[in-house]
């Protein structure tokens, strides 16, 4: 049965599920920080998912990845699956602007994270319901 790692679940936003992942935003307002997580038991790795599996999880996060760029005029996307600290297999798709708080550095551990507003989370919802149309449930929490 899936379970979210509580590292995630403590640091994220629920948004919703793709056929494969759920969705979550980070709760780090520096950055439109989106992460991914196949809804699969005890997987760390790509190469543990089935081939049908990893080919979904490209396609999600193809996806994501395109809607993110134009919906927040991205300069750059950050995609990585790393899993150093949170070992459940989790893809992150980083929005990146020139201008944003730890430009051009990755975004980890550069500043403290700053939490969401239920202003911003509601109106980041909102722009992503004008995109994710096929084959994604919204979810509240």
């Amino acid at each position: 049965m899936f379970a979210l790692d509580p590292r995630l679940q403590q640091d994220t936003l629920t948004i919703g599920d793709f056929p494969l992942c759920r969705l979550l935003l980070s709760n780090d307002s520096n950055y439109p920080w989106f992460i991914l997580v196949p809804r699969r038991e005890a997987i760390s790795e790509i190469f543990q998912l089935d081939v049908a599996e990893q080919q979904q999880l490209w396609q999600e996060t193809t996806a994501l990845s395109e809607l993110l760029k134009d919906s927040f005029d991205a300069d750059k996307l950050n995609v990585a699956a790393l899993g150093n600290v949170v070992s459940q297999l989790h893809m992150h798709v980083i929005v990146r602007k020139r201008e944003d708080a730890a430009w051009p550095a990755p975004v980890w551990g550069k500043h403290p994270a700053k939490p969401y507003s239920p202003e911003q989370v509601t109106a980041i919802r909102e722009r992503l319901r004008v995109v994710l149309t096929d084959d994604f449930t919204f979810l509240e929490g």
